[in-house]
Parts: structure tokens; sequence; C-alpha cells
């Protein structure tokens, strides 16, 4: 038995669907433990593409079991969107599928405070997905929330939605001149919604430490990506959850010292990206990142937009290792630097004239961020149709090994594609 925890290393985008959907052909379990519908998971099997926003990508894999943890704020109308699109795929998961009753509700006013806030921000937005994610996750800390499990009564529900509503209406029509939202209509909607989800609705905590306790692999995926934490990220320019380990953990409800084997699984790409305003140090703002961006289809799965690309950023990734305790390390995407002369890995920061090993706690250095760069030897070959990592060009397996040598972690799978079967096991994870 064991609990393995996929985080991101970087802003997100690293690749984790995949890696989730890969391992999760040896877990029994695959849950989410954070987020929203402001996520987005690619996964491509057999040429069919599969984009999650909520439901864990590892549900794929017959018989598994999927579960919504606790940490998560969940649009009803998205996840059951979710759910009837893998139903005609012939893929129907309705009798394995849990919604923590824990999870937040994302609601109408959410959204629309979502797209004030940002305009208020005017210069300084955040770049945020707009689906409404902050603001609900803004009513869990403030105990305006409105959980998962409210929707089991009606009148409960009904009650909650009215106190809720009558504040944010106040807020919308005083604050910032909107019209007020309309409560019975809502009201109507999501008690909709509640007789469509109340068969997945479960007390998911004790699930997860049940199967773990019954000697069940669990893979517990992260979204978004360190950087992006609230606590340890590039601060404003965060999300509004935990993507780190720790936060994995507290978001199924599992403590730590119940568990007794626990992989932490770091991914990142072999380039950096980012989606959204704030810092990176290693971005390219030329030919170069334009090349990346379009080899490696850096688009968001969410809204589309275009990833600011760059270099491998070795300083964030040492930071993430140190933060989440990674274990082991999955290395995405390195098909896409093929055909590039020389490579760039950041190995430290110039800063103010003095070279960093570590990503400086405060953000008015973050812009002073210069980066110290080693140079390696690229690859002319394409290698996604590679099966075997000895089968890499010698350039290729180099620079991965260097990486393993900066991080003193093993990497444990290298991504050389889109598919499932584009993937280089070094080390098994379960």
């Amino acid at each position: 038995m064991a609990v393995s925890i996929v985080v991101g290393t970087h802003w997100g985008d690293e690749g984790k669907g995949k890696i989730v959907d890969y391992l999760g052909e040896n877990a029994q379990v695959v849950a989410r433990a954070q987020g929203g519908n402001n996520a987005g998971h690619t996964v491509i099997v057999e040429g069919e593409k599969y984009v999650f926003h909520l439901l864990p990508s590892g549900v794929l894999h017959p018989g598994k079991v999927g579960i919504l943890g606790d940490g998560m704020v969940v649009d009803p109308s998205s996840l059951l969107g979710e759910i009837d699109f893998l139903r005609q795929k012939g893929k129907d998961v309705s009798e394995r599928l849990f919604l923590s009753s824990k999870a937040h509700l994302v609601l109408p006013y959410h959204r629309i405070l979502d797209g004030i806030y940002e305009n208020i921000r005017g210069g300084r937005k955040l770049g945020t997905t707009g689906k409404g994610i902050g603001p609900a996750y803004e009513d869990k800390v403030s105990r305006w929330g409105i959980r998962v499990g409210d929707l089991e009564d009606e009148k409960l529900f009904a009650q909650k939605l009215r106190v809720a509503l009558d504040y944010k209406n106040l807020l919308l029509e005083r604050a910032f001149n909107q019209p007020p939202l309309p409560y019975d209509k809502i009201l109507e909607d999501y008690l909709g919604y509640a007789s469509l989800l109340r068969p997945y609705i479960a007390d998911t905590s004790k699930m997860i430490y049940q199967f773990y306790r019954e000697g069940k692999n669990i893979l517990i995926e992260g979204a978004q990506g360190t950087m992006l934490d609230l606590d340890h990220g590039t601060y404003p320019f965060v999300t509004s959850s935990y993507p780190v380990a720790a936060g994995s953990l507290l978001g199924v409800g599992l403590g730590l010292g119940s568990i007794s084997n626990l992989e932490v699984l770091g991914v990142c790409k072999a380039y950096t990206t980012r989606v959204g305003e704030g810092p990176f140090p290693t971005e390219l703002r030329e030919e170069m990142g334009d090349y990346l961006r379009d080899k490696g289809g850096e688009y968001g799965a969410t809204t589309g937009r275009p990833r600011r690309c760059g270099w491998l950023d070795g300083v964030i990734l040492r930071y993430a290792a140190r933060i989440n305790g990674i274990t082991s390390l999955a290395l995405t995407k390195l098909d896409v630097l093929g055909g590039i002369d020389s490579l760039k890995v950041c190995r430290a920061y110039l800063v103010e004239g003095e070279e960093v090993d570590d990503f400086p706690v405060s953000s008015h250095l973050w812009d002073k961020c210069e980066p110290v760069y080693e140079e390696m030897e690229g690859w002319e070959e394409d290698i996604s149709s590679v099966s075997s990592y000895y089968d890499l060009p010698s350039s290729a397996q180099r620079f991965v090994e260097f990486i393993e040598d900066f991080m003193q972690i093993p990497i444990a799978i290298v991504s050389v594609g889109k598919e499932r079967r584009n993937t280089l096991v070094r080390k098994e994870i379960f």
C-alpha cells in the first residue's frame, strides 16, 4: 500500500494530468485535493483528447475510484458536464465517483465578483480564470461559504443561500452598482443540481482513510503548482488554495502520522511556463519563447490563453523540492526541446550583484533576479517514438542526468510525447 502525491513544481501546467493518468493504472484510488474548475488537465489516450477541470485524470482507467476532496470548490454545472462528457465517450464513472460533502460550492455571485475584482485591479490584474474560484475560497475563509453537503437538506440550503445572497446583493448594488441576483432562480438551479449530485456526495476523508487501511494504492492529484501556493508562491500572483504536498493531505483529509509509505512526485517540464501575471525570471520574450510555445502547444486548457515560456528554472525547482519534500521527479515535454542547438538550465540568480541559489522571499527582489545559466548541447532527433530511456540521444540523457545531479533527486519518469505510451519509466512509483 502507498500514498503518492503528484505536485507541480512551478506555476502549474507541468503535465500533471498525463502523469496522473499514467500512474493511475497501478492505483486503486485517485483523488483531487484542492482547486476548482480553474485547473485544466489534458490527457490523450489512443488519439482521444480528454480535458479535465474537476475530475481526477486517473478515472479514465476502468474500475478506479475517483474522489473530489474536502479542499475543493465545485461548480456543479461544470462537474455534471464533465461526468456527462465521459458518459458520452463510453466511460461512465457514476458508480465509482465520490464528492466530498465538505467541499464548497461555487455560486453565480462568485463568478461575477471575480470579474469585478480583476477590473478594479486595473494594471495590477492577477490574471484569474474568471471562474469564481478566488471569491469561493474567500467565502470559505470568511464563513459565508455553502458546502456541498448543504445540498442534501433543501430547507437548510435555501436558508443558507438566502442569507449569503442578501449579503452579496447588498455588496453588488451598493459597492459596485450592479443589479441584484435572483434568489428564486439560483435556488431552483442548485436544487436541480442537488438531485443529480446527491448519489455522489460522501464523507470522502473517511473513505480514503479506510482505503488506505485496506492496503489500496492512493494517488492524490494536485492542481496548479508550488509557485501558485497561497503561502509559498509568488503572492499575490497565486491561486486561492494550497497546491503543495502538505495541502494535498489537508485537502483529502489524511493525517500525516497515519501514513507509513508516502511518495511525493514533483512534475516539471523540461522548460518552464506560466499563465497570467507575476514574476518569471527565466522568461524568453523573443523567438525562442515563441518556438517553445508553438511546439509545446502552450495554451491554457481552461482559458486558451498563451503561456509565457522560458528555460527551466532550477532555482524554483530546488525551492519546490524543499517546500514539498519531493522524493522523485517526473520530467515532461522533453521532446519539445528537440531541434534546439544549445539548451539552458537556470542554476542560480544574480540579485543586485550577488549570486543566490534560493528563490527570494521578498517580492521587491523578484524583478531583479537575473538567471545564471548552465548551457549544454541539444539534439536534433525526434524522440517522441523512443520506448526506452537508453534509446534517447546521448545529449538528451545528459540533460536529464544534469537535472538529476543538480537536484540530488531521482528522475523517475521522462515524458517524450502526449500519449500515455510516450512515457519512459526509470523508477516505479507504486
